[in-house]
Order: C-alpha cells, then structure tokens, then sequence
C-alpha cells in the first residue's frame, strides 16, 4: 500500500535526521534540480535566521510539527555551523610564531635563524 500526500508543508518543526541531528526551525519544502528537499531556517536567541540548510527527504527520521516556542527552545541547544575547526586545513603560522599558536606571535620568543645549526645545547 502506497501512501501519497500531495500536501505542502510550512510552518515551525523539529527535525530528526539520521545522524542523531536533531534541529529545530521553520520548515518548507523546496526544489533543487527538480528533486524535492527540506528546507529548515534555523533561528538564533533574536530569534533571526541563523542557518538555512536543505535536506534530503531520505535522511529525515522524523519531522515533528510544533509551536514556534518550541521550535526556538530545540534550536537554542543545537546552532548548526557551516564548518568546524577540524574540517578546515591547518593555518600557515606567520614567520615567528611559536608552535602551536595559530597566528599568535610571542614578542619573547626568539626563532633560531638557522634551523640546522649544531650548537644547541639539548642532550637526547
């Protein structure tokens, strides 16, 4: 038995996706490239958009129609980020720079101006 609605949905939701994500915002449905898609805008504490972001029918667990309160209250505990730190390459540090500082230059740190040189006085 196949069950077909025709109906498009607007309004405030809970979105569940198979990740374990879990977000909250108004959701509508939108089309890209002819295939059909959930749109969530993601509200923050002004309660402006913070996040637009568009999935896939298949990855939605559930989608659970709700109260615009309720809606805000779920997005506050999980903001979406277009990127994390980790997916990002590695920052090339300015000349002076201390090891693991991303762009902090110590004014009390003296670079060795020759790498290569022996006259360290370190003992391995």
């Amino acid at each position: 038995m196949k069950i077909e609605t025709t109906e498009s949905f607007s309004g405030w939701a809970v979105l569940e996706l198979m990740g374990h994500r879990r977000l909250g915002g108004h959701v509508t449905e939108a089309t890209i490239s002819g295939k059909g898609f959930l749109r969530i805008d993601v509200p923050g504490p002004d309660k402006s958009t913070v996040a637009t972001q568009y999935y896939s029918p298949d990855s939605v667990y559930c989608l659970t129609p709700t109260t615009e309160e309720t809606a805000l209250a779920v997005a506050l505990m999980a903001q979406p980020a277009p990127v994390q730190r980790w997916e990002l390459p590695a920052l090339d540090a300015a000349p002076g720079t201390p090891p693991g500082r991303d762009g902090y230059v110590d004014p009390d740190y003296a670079a060795d101006d020759d790498p290569e040189s022996d006259d360290d006085e370190r003992s391995f």
